[in-house]
């Protein structure tokens, strides 16, 4: 991780005959956003050129990263490959593991690789303070892959949201976002709908305003511990700042976050 803090229980020992590459920059021209850093493969040869071929794109996701929520926290990027197959990749600081599995080029799986991109801010940079808030984790990575796939021409945003909630209306209604207990931690519906309460909160307060609230965020509180209460007080202060009623993102968000049953899809976005 260089000089940036870690937190230590995203710390981990890789050990393995590793061969580790530089993933060559995407010349983006002068869209090219201050604060992207280096990428690099840690890979077996036997899957070096297959890793190439389906994680070169993660120097295009460092960039697209960079612009919507600020500098790479840390100096470096690293992407293991493992030779055995993982049920799902895994973030720690400054680093990601996949197994050989999710080198197949399939959306399912880059995805997946933007999702623990996006974790070096979202989890690793800014780190919860309690197991019960891991939406700020999940949430914003799985909203990070939406704005993947826009960025990458797989869909827009909104489908993509759409597509989420919609799994979601099929799903029993049992989770409390913002404090799912032990047993539901990690269930997929804390990922979409964490993600889905952001959503809302850009169409109720307009594209803008969102993307400067999602950078202050991350550098206001980069390298520290953060919690429910304090993004919605973050949130609320940038909605009165541009002109929003009092209370109008907390009231957006509310539904997401503290009752189980599923809220309408959000309106369409605010320009």
């Amino acid at each position: 991780t260089g000089a940036a803090p870690a937190p230590s229980y995203l710390v981990t020992v890789q050990i393995g005959r590793y061969q580790l590459v530089a993933v060559p920059e995407h010349d983006a021209g002068p869209q090219t956003p201050a604060g992207a850093a280096p990428v690099f493969l840690a890979t077996s040869p036997a899957l070096l050129d297959r890793a190439q071929g389906a994680l070169g794109v993660q120097t295009r996701m460092m960039e697209c990263f960079s612009r919507h929520y600020g500098p790479y926290p840390f100096d470096r990027y690293t992407a293991v490959v493992t030779d055995d197959e993982l049920e799902i990749p895994l973030e720690a600081a400054s680093l990601s593991i996949f197994g050989s599995n999710h080198l197949d080029g399939s959306w399912a799986s880059e995805r997946l690789v933007a999702h623990e991109l996006a974790h070096q801010w979202f989890g690793n940079a800014l780190t919860l303070r309690q197991w019960r808030d891991i939406w700020l984790h999940e949430g914003f990575a799985c909203y990070s892959e939406w704005v993947w796939g826009e960025e990458s021409g797989h869909a827009s945003l909104r489908t993509q949201a759409r597509r989420a909630w919609r799994g979601l209306f099929l799903r029993p209604r049992t989770v409390v976002v913002a404090d799912p207990g032990p047993e539901l931690m990690f269930d997929d519906r804390i990922y979409k709908r964490g993600a889905l309460t952001l959503y809302a909160l850009r169409c109720a307060l307009g594209t803008e305003v969102f993307a400067e609230l999602i950078r202050s965020w991350v550098a206001e509180h980069r390298h520290g511990s953060v919690d429910t209460a304090l993004f919605l007080a973050h949130a609320e202060r940038h909605a009165r700042e541009a002109g929003h009623p009092e209370g109008l993102a907390t009231e957006a968000v509310s539904p997401w976050l503290f009752a189980s049953e599923l809220p309408s899809f959000p309106a369409v976005e605010t320009p």
